[in-house]
């Protein structure tokens, strides 16, 4: 593998990824990840603090007079059953939240954020002619459960290393390898998990008159749903609503006593998302009245994601570092996804402004036009999924490579 001229590869890190994926650990469970990020920081000469939000590792690296620019990874993986084939796949279980026991894949690529942000750590520690200032490099814990971020926050990160003038971060997804993507603006979607629970009287199945069908109940509760996207948000605004769960009794003759439902609203603004909200609680105890249901369903939220916003100068300048390295027809505009990331929750907290990528991660030989339009796009595997796994070559490379560039972009030497 090769890297940027001036951007050495190491290619240990190759090993390193692999035995990072064959170990994927739960957010708030990444005990052996963090170990692993800071005995190389140490090694690197970082000055690290461990157990930041839990399980979050942080580094700082001073280089004299200058701006300090926070660099981010993610370090979680998913409960999910790997299917790539390969032969470092992972066979790894945990005990998920809810106490199941379940099988763990770094499904959405935060191991490759780690490896590529370790090596981007050393490769500017070993070179510092090439910047000046502050360099904060954050390994993040639980960004798939939506907390990580804040956990960190609200454990006192920012009193432990200095407030950043930027926060840079990137993440690896289904475009051709060897382009990156970023938007300007609202990149990301806000995200809202709740959970239902509908109260009813359980009965014989024989002796429904003697019931409150919760059952019937959420079945009409789901549909209802479903019209608060279509009728109730204007077409000028993008929201999603998706009720993801139901489940309800156990047994074909017993009309049970209670059913749960599991939703999941994306939205871009906060109004509008104030107002599905709103609708939700409305639909669901509408429907619960109309049922004649003598309790009040419960409705608590589960997870929550703030939308995340681009600076659009940020966004600008380190882009155009990477277009001056790569070619400004690899650097693509995907658009605002319905994606979610936590990664703003540091830059909000820190009032500096968030510069977020994607990195192009899939075999480019898949794509035809190899653009936002290519119909690989709708094929390829993509995160989360079990047969998700970007290709090495050159996306760990370019990975290091984008991460230097970004900080070197952010904290030039003076003079």
């Amino acid at each position: 593998m090769a890297a940027h001229e001036n951007v050495p590869f190491d290619p240990a890190l190759t090993d390193l990824y692999k035995d990072l994926h064959r170990h994927p650990e739960l957010g708030f469970q990444e005990h052996r990840t963090a170990d692993v990020v800071a005995d190389r920081l140490r090694a690197s000469g970082f000055d690290v603090t461990t157990a930041v939000g839990r399980t979050g590792v942080v580094g700082v690296l001073r280089n004299g007079a200058g701006p300090t620019a926070l660099l981010r990874a993610d370090m979680d993986a998913l409960p999910v059953e790997e299917e790539t084939g390969l032969a470092y796949a992972s066979t790894a279980t945990a005990t998920d939240e809810s106490g199941r026991t379940v099988r763990v894949d770094h499904a959405c690529g935060h191991d490759l954020h780690t490896t590529c942000l370790l090596g981007a750590a050393d490769v500017l520690a070993r070179d510092r002619t090439s910047w000046a200032g502050t360099l904060v490099v954050v390994f993040q814990p639980a960004e798939e459960l939506g907390k990580g971020a804040q956990a960190m926050v609200d454990d006192g990160l920012y009193d432990r290393v200095p407030i950043p003038d930027v926060v840079l971060g990137q993440h690896v997804a289904p475009l051709p390898a060897g382009k990156i993507a970023g938007h300007a603006g609202a990149s990301y979607a806000g995200s809202d998990s709740l959970r239902v629970r509908l109260v009813g009287r359980g009965a014989h199945g024989s002796m429904p008159q003697a019931s409150i069908d919760p059952v019937v109940m959420a079945s009409a509760t789901v549909l209802r749903l479903q019209t608060i996207i279509s009728r109730e948000v204007p077409s000028t605004e993008t929201a999603v609503l998706t009720v993801g769960s139901i489940h309800a009794g156990d047994a074909a003759n017993v009309i049970p006593g209670d059913a749960e439902l599991q939703l999941n609203i994306r939205s871009f603004d906060e109004a509008t998302r104030q107002r599905i909200l709103a609708a939700v609680d409305r639909v669901v105890k509408g429907e619960a009245a109309t049922a004649g249901a003598t309790d009040e369903p419960v409705v608590t939220a589960t997870e929550r994601f703030p939308v995340v916003v681009n600076d659009a100068g940020a966004l600008a300048r380190t882009l155009g570092a990477f277009a001056a390295w790569l070619g400004p027809d690899k650097i693509l505009d995907p658009g605002a996804g319905g994606g979610s990331e936590d990664v703003g929750v540091l830059a909000t907290a820190a009032g500096a402004p968030l510069s977020y990528w994607l990195l192009g991660g899939t075999d480019p030989t898949l794509f035809t036009t190899g653009d936002m339009s290519d119909p690989a796009l709708l094929t390829v595997p993509s995160n989360h999924s079990p047969r998700y796994a970007p290709v090495l070559d050159p996306t760990l490379p370019d990975g290091v490579t984008a991460l230097v560039t970004a900080a070197r972009t952010w904290l030039p030497p003076s003079g």
